[in-house]
């Protein structure tokens, strides 16, 4: 039955995102780019209600008391194709930094440019994040906007050691903006490289956001620490659940290590 599910909700979930692409385009091109949003927060809303209907898997988004107004950075972990689009909904007008090729994909791309989001030539890292903050300075003036920065990068398994990398520290000392860490362990449900979609709650919270100014050893001890301790309990949670998922090897090494600790 998981592997029916899985495979059914992932059929649905592209058709979906196909078919809203299409219908919705007229309506998304002609339209401000703040009315524009509507669109894939909406399509967000829908795959999250298709995800639980079909697959069964409910998602708890808590903590929006703490985003703050106006511009900021938006930090979650990234285990998942889920933390990719589960935080539209969320945010008045989200800024992504993604790959340049991204932008040639048919219609795909032609939304994203729509958007106005960053795009950057792969290369270069320290060229790579001039222009990406450069970019984002650009945008945050002509409107508040919320920067979405994956900390470490890629997708990593739960449990996994952390690897966060020093870019994000740079570009919170260029911008000068809050960050909001987001704790989750997605990948437990919708693990990365694989089609099953296991069933159950993915727990993800936004965290009190780090203020501005601080040295930056100081963020980047503080983002670690707050993000990890959030997603280790959300690790220990999911693993004491009824029907819990199953445990890749490194969430099984980590609640090792956490047990120890206890």
């Amino acid at each position: 039955m998981l592997q029916v599910r899985s495979l059914a909700f992932n059929f649905v979930f592209y058709v979906n995102l196909i078919v809203q692409m299409i219908l919705w385009t007229p309506y998304y091109f002609l339209s401000p780019r703040h009315r524009a949003w509507f669109v894939p927060k909406f399509w967000s809303r829908t795959s999250m209600w298709l995800y639980d209907k079909i697959a069964g898997t409910k998602s708890d988004i808590t903590g929006v008391e703490n985003l703050p107004e106006g511009s900021f950075i938006l930090a979650p972990k990234h285990q998942s194709f889920w933390d990719a689009i589960a935080f539209f909904p969320y945010l008045q007008d989200p800024l992504y930094i993604l790959k340049r090729e991204l932008t040639w994909i048919p219609f795909f791309g032609w939304y994203i440019l729509k958007m106005r989001m960053i795009p950057v030539d792969r290369g270069s890292r320290s060229k790579a994040l001039k222009a990406v903050v450069a970019s984002t300075k650009e945008e945050i003036a002509r409107n508040p906007r919320q920067l979405i920065i994956y900390p470490e990068g890629t997708r990593r398994s739960p449990g996994d050691e952390p690897a966060y990398k020093y870019g994000i520290v740079e570009i919170y000392a260029q911008l000068g903006i809050p960050v909001v860490p987001v704790a989750h362990v997605a990948g437990l449900y919708w693990p990365r490289r694989k089609f099953l979609r296991y069933p159950g709650t993915i727990k993800a919270r936004f965290l009190p956001p780090i203020p501005p100014g601080l040295d930056k050893e100081e963020f980047m001890r503080r983002l670690i620490g707050e993000t990890e301790t959030a997603c280790d309990q959300f690790l220990i949670d999911a693993s004491r659940a009824p029907n819990p998922p199953a445990l890749p090897p490194t969430a099984v090494k980590r609640l090792r290590e956490l047990g120890a600790k206890a």
